[in-house]
């Protein structure tokens, strides 16, 4: 959020923020010895004014060929997100509405649906999980096709399900900046981690017809 409050305010230097994206590129190629086959950025920094912009051009510079786009399929009608919350979630829909022309001139993909903001920490469950999917796919597949790119009888959907799975961190240990913040110290990140692995889940998956992938596989 500081870097929202510095970027409304004129203080950042779009200049330094590439120089920073290249780094942290660079630093992922010398550890894991490739290129990231996806980049996004944290709390979704990377679809905002002027960022989006040398965020396009850093992944054009170096073929990172896919990204995220955080507009969730029936997102509005989620009752039990907080306000404050879903204020801060619309505001990032508008800026990824916003950034779409960007991305597609400098060559950049993301999956054909984004779900995530809506199954998030304690509002993760089987049942949220697979209505969230249900409810995108028919928006989806409902979409009027162009004359120019006709939807075709049958074809693969991507779908990109936002997760964040792990165990609470204890400070001074983890998180993201400096230290643990309340989300990565709470027991939604273990709830799930738990939700994920459930065997009905993974059933469903298969009943579905639903192959879990990565972003590499692609």
């Amino acid at each position: 959020m500081g870097f929202r409050k510095a970027l409304s305010k004129g203080l950042l230097n779009m200049s330094e923020v590439k120089q920073e994206l290249k780094a942290q590129v660079e630093l992922f190629r010398e550890l894991t010895g490739h290129l990231p086959p996806h980049m996004d950025g944290h709390q979704h920094v990377h679809v905002l004014p002027e960022v989006r912009h040398v965020f396009a051009e850093v992944l054009e510079e170096y073929g990172v060929k896919y990204t995220r786009v955080p507009i969730e399929p029936g997102l509005h009608n989620c009752d039990w997100i907080p306000p404050s919350l879903m204020d801060f979630y619309l505001r990032v829909e508008e800026d990824s509405f916003n950034t779409v022309d960007v991305f597609t001139r400098h060559g950049i993909r993301w999956p054909d649906i984004y779900i995530g903001l809506s199954t998030m920490g304690k509002n993760m469950s089987v049942s949220n999980i697979w209505s969230a999917i249900d409810t995108a796919i028919v928006e989806f597949t409902s979409k009027e096709p162009s004359p120019a790119q006709p939807m075709p009888e049958s074809r693969t959907v991507t779908i990109e399900l936002m997760v964040h799975p792990g165990y609470p961190s204890v400070p001074p240990i983890g998180g993201c900046g400096e230290g643990p913040d309340d989300f990565s110290q709470s027991w939604e990140r273990l709830h799930e981690l738990q939700t994920l692995i459930k065997p009905e889940l993974q059933s469903h998956y298969k009943t579905r017809n639903i192959q879990l992938c990565s972003f590499k596989d692609l």
